[in-house]
């Protein structure tokens, strides 16, 4: 019987031969996943998993021998269990960071759970869907139409459709971030896609309690060295023409740059990846102003930088405030992100509401980065005396820690890059039980605590840890780097050769984009 490596999340009330320790259903308070989703156990099969003390089995993985093997029938064994439902709609707001995640993290929230890793899923989608192939003319672009993208990377239930692409030019000096074909013949030769704007759709909007505009930023597909790009020098936000009233709040000039930097004479880029967010969520707000709304932004590694900024901007810019004055709450949920900004910076977005919640493995030295001697972690004498200088950095908003050496699933590696890997982070998400705790300034950090079982709440399969990493311990059998396009894109045309398929071309920006900025007060005589 072909069993697939999420089965193992579930596992028979017995204790089965060799050197497999399953322990018996214990309970568990709060590591369900959301009210009223199932999970498919074999083909005709669910559980339903609520969010009130559930029984949820805990498997340890200490052998030599594939998953499969260990899973003998236990279908039969497993009963629906129904219990009274929370639902979504009733605390969006608390999930989005109302309270600043008091009391969700420990015990971890199971609602929250479930959308961390959501929207985590969103951020993962976009490294799924670029082309970062130097042997294809559509290195660094979307593989898919905005039309196609969730649907092509089996994304359809999250219930989202995207209204814009987003791109940045890539003459800024970020080598191992920008992508760029071998062939002189390209899709385009100075822009690179870095994300996209969603919207979710009535049926979403009516489970999550207001309509939802998401925007998901690309970050670093696999290589570390982004980092040394960095110049690592702060400088004011204001510099770069985003609006701030304090001259001392400033960000690292590599991400403004990637932010709000433009091409004029190339069509993807001729509009600054600000002037593209700034413009699609004010177009979004006008259409649903009559609605509930919430904005939330998610990215990993340098897509998490470019998140916050981005949060800021809006927020700073006033294009979260309707009509009608009610306040648009704007939420970041980032991943294995840098340091952005210093102390003013950080204060300010405090200041503002901007609420941001930063999910780090502490193993993953991206999160340490930049300011690896002035930072938060010092003392608030030592960083006052460094406040002018242009190496002070500060994380912003709260932050929840993981730890990757707690997973019976994963290697110990010293590996940098596995540390970084997101689908990684989503694993140990689904598998945090009630021990990672808020980082409070000189405070010790905790994490899954000693004598913690990990425990897989949602099912959500590990084998994606090995997509584009090589983490999995060896004896699951799942190959590492194992997400490829099949024949690197090659199809044979109608004689029988071999060729890169052609894809549609992308859409590059609504025809009301200069409309729109001129109302924001943010148009130039370059825009045609």
């Amino acid at each position: 019987m072909a069993i697939s490596l999420s089965q193992t999340f579930l596992s028979i009330n017995r204790q089965l031969h060799g050197d497999h320790q399953v322990l018996p259903y214990e309970k568990c308070t709060s590591v369900a996943s959301l009210s009223g989703q199932k999970f498919c156990i074999g083909r005709n099969k669910s559980m339903e998993f609520s969010t009130r003390s559930p029984r949820i089995p805990r498997a340890l993985s200490k052998t030599s021998e594939p998953l499969s093997s260990i899973i003998h029938d236990f279908e039969k064994e497993i009963k629906p269990v129904k219990q009274e439902e929370r639902r979504l709609a009733d605390v969006w707001r608390e999930i989005k960071g109302q309270d600043d995640w008091v009391g969700m993290l420990d015990p971890m929230d199971p609602l929250l759970r479930s959308e961390l890793i959501r929207y985590g899923e969103m951020a993962q989608a976009a490294y799924d869907a670029f082309d970062f192939d130097p042997f294809s003319k559509y290195c660094g672009s979307c593989r898919f139409t905005r039309r196609q993208f969730f649907d092509a990377l089996g994304m359809a239930h999250h219930g989202y459709h995207i209204s814009r692409y987003l791109f940045a030019t890539s003459n800024i000096n970020l080598p191992n971030f920008f992508k760029k074909s071998r062939w002189p013949k390209v899709w385009s030769k100075n822009a690179n896609w870095i994300g996209y704007v969603a919207v979710s759709d009535d049926e979403m909007s009516k489970r999550l309690g207001h309509r939802d505009i998401t925007i998901a930023w690309r970050g670093t597909v696999t290589r570390l060295e982004w980092i040394a790009d960095l110049m690592d020098f702060l400088k004011p936000i204001s510099s770069n023409k985003i609006p701030c009233p304090d001259p001392m709040v400033k960000v690292e000039s590599g991400f403004l740059d990637l932010y709000t930097d433009k091409d004029v004479n190339c069509r993807f880029c001729k509009f600054s990846a600000r002037e593209q967010i700034l413009t699609e969520v004010k177009k979004l707000l006008e259409l649903y102003q009559d609605e509930e709304i919430s904005i939330t932004i998610t990215g990993h590694s340098l897509g998490s930088a470019l998140a916050i900024l981005s949060a800021y901007d809006i927020v700073e810019t006033g294009l979260n405030l309707l009509n009608d004055c009610r306040a648009v709450p704007v939420s970041v949920f980032s991943f294995s992100g840098p340091r952005v900004g210093n102390v003013r910076f950080k204060e300010r977005m405090e200041s503002l509401g901007v609420k941001v919640l930063r999910v780090v493995n502490v193993h993953d030295i991206v999160p340490k980065s930049p300011g690896l001697f002035f930072n938060e972690n010092v003392s608030p004498v030592l960083m006052k005396l460094a406040e002018g200088l242009p190496w002070s950095y500060s994380h912003v908003g709260v932050e929840l820690a993981l730890d990757h050496t707690h997973s019976p699933f994963l290697k110990q590696t010293g590996d940098l890059t596995c540390a970084h890997n997101l689908e990684a982070h989503l694993h140990l998400l689904d598998g945090l039980v009630s021990y990672a705790q808020t980082i409070v300034q000189h405070e010790p950090a905790l994490y899954h605590g000693k004598g913690r079982r990990f425990v897989l709440a949602s099912g959500r399969d590990p084998a994606l840890v090995n997509k584009a990493s090589d983490f999995l311990k060896d004896h699951y059998l799942v190959p590492p780097y194992w997400r490829q396009d099949e024949n690197k894109g090659m199809v044979r045309n109608k004689d029988g050769r071999w060729m890169q398929q052609e894809r549609p071309i992308l859409d590059h920006h609504h025809e009301d984009t200069h409309h729109h900025l001129k109302q924001l007060g943010q148009a130039t005589e370059h825009y045609s």
